[in-house]
């Protein structure tokens, strides 16, 4: 068995929900930052890229028809060069990045490029086709944007309730209060505008041709508790998830080159870090913001360490709650958790997201010299996602 490593990562600006990005087709995104890789590798002859993996949530619209080998035909790499399109929901790309350390682990290729895309502005209404033809009756449009549609009626009702209600039940069950919910969502906005502010985002997010957009769209720097403390419950009439402290919808990509240990030398670069750990875990589908605890926790134990020597951890904030149920039930101190901003403030575009957390956190662990870090994702349907990444570098 070989190490898996990460050479680069990057991502485009996410933008927000109609927003710069509207009029970009989804593989155009995901083109854009499979260019940018080979762009920033010089050394790399795209012939030897031996796989693009590729996350997508929806695959609804113009990302369907395997959007990742779509993308590396768009970005120019040679025809001999195969593509895969991944689905584990928000997930997705995350599960790119773990499917091809295993690859590199096993020796089935030595250098790939995974990551997502996810244009939820552009995900289309879709019509189920009759049992029989010419109904009499009339036949809605589902919107493919987020969450269930079409559902078998063969599913529990309780499985499936949206993404908010089941939120509403763990703020229920954790007993997470609104104050609590809003003062993360305002930490969340504040960091990741202080973040780019500093230029710690210069060198990880790329620009989408013909676009003007120069940071995360969703971004509310100006915010407030007052402002957050002011808006309606989203899903129930005495809730506590608002708009204001729920991840926004997106559209962005995001891509990360990794490669064993003897492609340096054909990257002309060295590692920045390298997949320590993988976890992923299922429970009930309503509870799904919960299950990153043991994701991760699966994931540091295959490190061989304990959350006492993580350092960083990259958290996808889908909803304050469940985000602060996560790092309250892992026990560790919530400053190392999102410290350059979080999904509530950045966006949060489903098949992108996971890349955009091991892009944070590896760049993030290269600039204060911490070891370990973890980057863990729920997922619709009662799953999760995690990754620990040592840094290759100096540490501290």
């Amino acid at each position: 068995m070989h190490d898996a490593f990460v050479y680069d990562a990057v991502r485009t600006p996410f933008g927000r929900f109609g927003g710069a990005l509207a009029a970009v087709r989804p593989d155009d995104l995901a083109a854009a930052v499979i260019s940018a890789t080979l762009t920033r590798t010089p050394a790399l002859d795209p012939s030897r890229v031996d796989e693009v993996l590729w996350g997508c949530a929806n695959q609804a619209g113009e990302d369907n028809r395997n959007v990742g080998r779509m993308a590396l035909l768009l970005a120019g790499l040679p025809t001999s060069v195969p593509g895969s399109t991944v689905n584990r929901l928000c997930g997705s790309s995350l599960d790119a990045i773990m499917m091809a350390s295993r690859a590199i682990e096993t020796g089935d290729a030595q250098v790939v490029i995974a990551g997502g895309v996810e244009s939820m502005t552009r995900a289309p209404w879709v019509l189920p086709k009759p049992s029989r033809a010419y109904p009499a009756g009339d036949i809605a449009a589902a919107s493919t944007t987020l969450g269930w549609r079409l559902v078998n009626e063969r599913m529990p009702p309780e499985w499936t309730v949206s993404l908010g209600q089941a939120n509403e039940q763990l703020q229920q069950r954790f007993g997470i209060s609104r104050e609590r919910q809003d003062a993360f969502a305002l930490r969340s906005h504040h960091l990741a505008a202080a973040a780019w502010a500093a230029g710690f985002y210069d060198d990880l997010v790329v620009d989408v041709p013909g676009v003007t957009l120069a940071l995360d769209e969703s971004i509310r720097p100006a915010t407030s508790l007052e402002a957050l403390a002011g808006l309606k419950a989203s899903f129930r009439a005495d809730g506590s998830i608002t708009a204001g402290n729920a991840s926004p919808l997106n559209d962005g990509a995001s891509a990360v080159l990794l490669g064993s240990e003897q492609a340096s030398v054909e990257l002309g670069r060295e590692p920045v870090a390298r997949i320590a750990g993988r976890g992923v875990h299922a429970l009930d589908p309503q509870d799904f913001g919960f299950a990153p605890v043991e994701a991760a926790n699966k994931a540091l134990a295959r490190a061989g360490i304990s959350w006492s020597d993580v350092e960083a951890v990259e958290l996808n904030e889908a909803f304050a709650v469940q985000s602060i149920a996560c790092v309250d039930a892992w026990m560790i101190d919530p400053e190392i958790v999102n410290t350059h901003g979080g999904a509530i403030a950045i966006g949060h575009p489903l098949g992108a997201s996971g890349g955009r957390l091991v892009a944070t956190l590896v760049h993030r662990m290269r600039r204060e010299r911490q070891r370990y870090g973890v980057a863990a994702i729920c997922i619709g349907v009662g799953q999760a996602l995690a990754v620990v990444v040592e840094n290759t570098g100096d540490v501290a």
